[in-house]
């Protein structure tokens, strides 16, 4: 599962396994605590994760959208920016 960014102790995942895959996620890691977050809504659709981590994640996916979506469709993965 490659690693797309890391900050504030965040690391942020991606892999594709296909169609039933869905719908379009990334992966959180923060400590102990992991989940999957819907790119399109930032919807936790699996796991559970700290409420300010959360934000920050959200705030990542909102600025790296169209590259998250992308890589989805392409497969093809590259480091992204981390949040400042």
């Amino acid at each position: 599962m490659p690693t797309l960014a890391r900050f504030y102790g965040i690391i942020i995942r991606m892999y594709f396994l296909g169609a039933d895959h869905n719908p379009p996620h990334i992966h959180a890691i923060y400590g102990e605590d992991t989940a999957a977050f819907a790119i399109r809504t930032g919807e936790i659709i699996e796991g559970d994760f700290p409420k300010r981590a959360a934000g920050m994640v959200r705030e990542w996916m909102r600025l790296n959208e169209q590259d998250l979506l992308e890589m989805w469709e392409t497969q093809e993965f590259k480091k992204l920016e981390p949040l400042d």
